[in-house]
């Protein structure tokens, strides 16, 4: 007998995003909120439930890993059943406040930034040497003219900018392990470029890059279709080499805000030898995200960052895609 795709759902109430519950194999239950739409308001609310769950976790519960508006729940079946752990799950949504009236538990972590470094631009070369020579996105031996142009934007120096203005809100950790999702608190901030066609074979550890709205730091060398346009210092290390990572190999965790300071790349390599090394002092300090604020200023700000919109939306009309 096949099993039903959807096994429970709770409409919208109030400030509260409408719930959805599917089985995910004999020992996951997907929880989905809201609309198929990229909605920060919808992630604050995940990760505002992640955090009840680990606080309180239901008995069986294994794990719960968040997307962008899902939690994935896995439960040990010899301690619960799906049935009752699904009761337990629809109690902590009703028990959650409106989205309006949350603070969520975060911390503020600063990186420094080497903008157009040499290890993206030998990614480049790589790239138009052995996979395609005439994407559009390697112009000039870089990706950074690209996302300037697809943007609107005036210059390099404008891009910088915008990166630097803002705090980028980490949704959720995936793809690769410890590879963060991040997206610009400041919607005036906001850029978006297409991804790599076809992929790289090869992007270096550190590499700061953007795929549609969304900045990663590349926690591993590995593949990647991101343009990149910097660099930091590592985000993740299972060996442990730097007393940051003694409890966690991963740095940035879902509802961590990334404030990036620029550096020079001579300062850059400087402070990834000082971790290795144990010597680099990471920034990090607890710092609870006031949604009730955030959501004041970005309507503040609405007007701007719609004309910036559109202005970024007429730009791309005029650029080749990958």
């Amino acid at each position: 007998m096949t099993a039903p795709a959807i096994i429970a759902a709770t409409p919208a109430e109030a400030d509260r995003p409408p719930v959805t519950y599917r089985p995910a194999g004999d020992r996951h239950i997907l929880i989905e909120y809201g609309e198929a739409e990229l909605d920060l308001r919808l992630n604050f609310f995940v990760i505002a439930v992640l955090d009840r769950l680990r606080q309180d976790p239901p008995a069986g519960l294994v794990e719960a890993a968040p997307g962008l508006r899902s939690i994935l729940v896995a439960f040990d079946p010899d301690q619960t059943t799906r049935a009752h752990l699904l009761d337990a799950l629809t109690a902590v949504h009703e028990q959650q406040g409106e989205i309006s009236s949350l603070v969520i538990p975060s911390r503020r972590i600063t990186l420094p930034i080497a903008f157009d470094d040499s290890s993206s631009i030998e990614a480049v070369k790589r790239y138009t040497t052995t996979i395609r020579k005439d994407a559009p996105n390697t112009a000039g031996g870089n990706n950074i003219d690209y996302v300037v142009e697809y943007n609107g934007l005036a210059d390099r120096e404008a891009l910088y900018e915008t990166v630097l203005a803002t705090e980028w809100w980490n949704a959720f950790t995936g793809f690769f392990p410890g590879l963060p999702f991040m997206f610009p608190l400041d919607t005036r901030r906001e850029i978006t470029v297409p991804k790599y066609n076809p992929t790289r074979t090869w992007t270096a550890e550190g590499a700061v890059g953007i795929g549609g709205s969304c900045v990663a730091v590349y926690p591993v060398e590995s593949p990647g279709g991101y343009q990149m346009f910097g660099r930091t210092v590592p985000i993740f290390d299972i060996l442990d080499r730097h007393r940051i990572f003694a409890d966690d190999p991963l740095l940035i965790r879902p509802g961590d805000r990334v404030q990036f300071v620029r550096v020079s790349e001579d300062e850059l390599l400087e402070f990834r030898r000082q971790v290795f090394e144990d010597r680099y002092e990471y920034q990090v300090e607890d710092a609870p995200f006031v949604v009730a604020d955030h959501l004041a200023e970005t309507e503040k700000n609405a007007a701007e960052a719609a004309a910036l919109r559109a202005r970024r939306d007429e730009a791309a009309k005029n650029v080749e895609v990958p």
